[in-house]
């Protein structure tokens, strides 16, 4: 990958409500080989991989941001362990750091973690996230419809061994986990890694009805609390997280809120689909298309003028509702298409 791509010395990305942009999650892939029941439906119909950015156009886009102020990338997915050759993207990423670029993490859902550990860390990354809503063998197979507990865990190990410093993601979900977040807390923190609750998204169709599992974390947090003693933290990892010290358990604990305590005044971020389409926000449906600017014959003055545009409509807050019983989500697009 041509790391001396020129793109001149653009100016920072600022939006309207004069929020520097700093970071970008950057997804490799749609695809997944988990089909959580709250993310995507079991025969999720995944995008033509003609419609998907080469990695050199991953690796092209990421050198943009770079060079208009963006100093933290996340690779998301789908999941991003299963697209082929990813580990040769990471590692021309991984040359940045140090810099252009301050940290280069990954969200995974951990099933292919094991095989690449090492590598990762290897290439410069440093901390990743594992999306882990159980430890329940029966539960985690219904939940993920793939009884792919064991491959998980058994990453998470991995990556705890190859140095990464592990942070566990668990979607609260009412009836399904709820009986088991403290145990999940009290596991992580006696393991080492920090974790970070999470509401569910409303976002995409699925067969069930995300309203029947809704679990509000100011709920959550205040049944941990007859527990231990929750000592709010100043800790930030540049996202939406904020966090309390477990006294009791020496760990760290997250909260992510989309629903029940809006995080947007301070966003410093955006998201870059696997085709290249730019969002603004999570929680609306405003894109502009990068794709198209990437493959311009002027491609410094096409990215100039997406990303002008991109500020120009980055919203103020994110319009995250969940429906009643019944409700459809507002927004139709999965959380795989968007990137986690």
């Amino acid at each position: 990958m041509n790391a001396s791509a020129p793109f001149g010395s653009p100016g920072p990305l600022i939006d309207r409500f004069a929020r520097s942009i700093t970071y970008l999650r950057l997804s490799l892939t749609d695809r997944c080989d988990l089909r959580c029941t709250y993310c995507m439906p079991e025969r999720m119909q995944f995008l033509p991989r003609a419609d998907v950015l080469t990695l050199e156009e991953i690796y092209l886009a990421a050198r943009a941001f770079m060079a208009r102020g963006v100093r933290k990338i996340r690779l998301t997915g789908g999941e991003p362990l299963v697209r082929r050759d990813m580990i040769d993207l990471v590692r021309a990423l991984g040359r940045h750091i140090g810099d252009d670029l301050d940290e280069l993490t990954l969200t995974t859902n951990g099933t292919r973690l094991a095989e690449f550990a090492g590598d990762l860390a290897d290439a410069g990354v440093r901390r990743i996230n594992v999306s882990l809503d159980t430890r329940d063998p029966e539960r985690f197979a219904a939940l993920a419809r793939r009884d792919m507990l064991g491959n998980v865990l058994a990453g998470i190990a991995a990556a705890r061994e190859a140095g990464l410093a592990v942070k566990i993601n668990t979607v609260a979900l009412k009836g399904i986990n709820e009986h088991e977040i403290a145990d999940l807390v009290a596991w992580a923190h006696g393991e080492g890694y920090a974790i970070t609750l999470i509401e569910v998204m409303p976002l995409g169709e699925v067969e069930g009805d995300r309203f029947d599992h809704y679990l509000p974390l100011d709920a959550v947090r205040h049944a941990l609390e007859q527990r231990w003693t929750l000592v709010p933290s100043a800790a930030r990892s540049g996202g939406p997280a904020r966090y309390v010290d477990v006294v009791e358990t020496g760990g760290r604990l997250g909260f992510i809120t989309p629903l029940t305590g809006n995080f947007c005044e301070g966003c410093n971020r955006v998201r870059l689909t696997a085709t290249g389409q730019l969002f603004m926000c999570l929680g609306g449906e405003g894109q502009v298309d990068l794709r198209a600017a990437l493959r311009s014959d002027d491609r410094e003055a096409a990215l100039n003028d997406a990303f002008a545009r991109a500020m120009g409509e980055k919203q103020e807050r994110h319009d995250f509702a969940i429906s009643g019983p019944g409700g459809r989500p507002r927004l139709a697009r999965h959380m795989s298409v968007t990137g986690g």
